[in-house]
């Protein structure tokens, strides 16, 4: 036994089934999705998103047993924070890829050496005939809802450092509700709009841009509802509590980009119609 005695700080996980099963599932969930492209049954791309969402469930909990268990010494948990940070990281490049395409057009809306530009547009930034929202209407009272909840996090986050418990879950009972609210007044937004996906590259630039962080703060909600429950049973304390600090990392991402969305498509972008129509 002496021979196996761990002796360095860094945690060698057991073998798990989670890795091949989740491979196997996103094989059968991207097949599922070309299958259902083509008005093939939808059923292998519901089978391939059960197994996905199955693994993630099992193997995140064989995560968070991992941390309960000890094994997140403070080396694993500083490689976890590089981690994070490196994937934070790749979904902001993730991001400039849809505001470089808004930006392409919109500074090159006139440029005749795109094949199309021009008829497509109209030689005009928003295209001719797109009505645009009013960025002074629902867009900035989902900006005011972010910045709100970011303020909640950070309660939430002062209050487990200091021990209060009740301030922590209260801080991330306001955040998940604000979280989710935005996601509400989005889908009205999205409802009302004056523009389609396809059929102009306004919208699929707006869509593609706006639609995807949405997709981040439900994520970023589901995130924040998990610490809430594991905030119910006890798992943080002042001296450990990655999880959270990680949901919060998380959701003060998904507020920046936010406001950058905010700031270059609604308020830059009508500010467009004046200077191009």
């Amino acid at each position: 036994m002496a021979a196996h005695a761990k002796n360095h700080d860094y945690h060698l996980v057991n073998p798990s089934p989670w890795p091949a099963m989740g491979g196997l599932s996103a094989f059968i969930l991207a097949i599922g999705g070309i299958m259902w492209m083509r008005d093939v049954t939808p059923w292998v791309f519901v089978i391939g998103l059960v197994g996905v969402l199955y693994t993630m469930f099992a193997w995140w909990s064989d995560v968070i047993s991992e941390a309960n268990s000890g094994d997140h010494t403070p080396v694993v948990q500083l490689h976890h924070r590089y981690g994070m940070m490196l994937f934070i990281a790749s979904e902001v490049m993730f991001f400039v890829a849809w505001f470089w395409a808004y930006f392409d057009a919109f500074f090159r809306v006139d440029d005749v050496e795109q094949y199309g530009r021009v008829a497509a547009t109209g030689g005009a930034w928003p295209p001719v005939g797109i009505e645009l929202f009013d960025p002074w209407h629902l867009p900035l009272f989902n900006t005011l809802i972010l910045l709100t909840s970011g303020t909640a996090v950070t309660w939430a986050h002062h209050a487990l450092l200091h021990n209060d418990r009740q301030g922590l879950k209260w801080g991330l009972v306001v955040t998940i509700i604000l979280g989710a609210l935005f996601t509400v007044v989005q889908a009205i937004e999205y409802a009302n709009a004056g523009f389609a996906f396809s059929g102009n590259i306004y919208g699929a630039t707006f869509f593609m841009a706006t639609g995807f962080h949405g997709f981040h703060v439900l994520v970023g909600t589901i995130f924040l509802i998990v610490c809430l429950i594991r905030a119910l049973i006890g798992h943080f304390d002042s001296e450990n509590h990655l999880g959270f600090e990680f949901a919060a990392w998380y959701w003060h991402f998904v507020d920046v980009v936010w406001l950058f969305l905010f700031a270059s498509i609604y308020v830059w972008g009508s500010w467009g119609v004046a200077l191009n129509h």
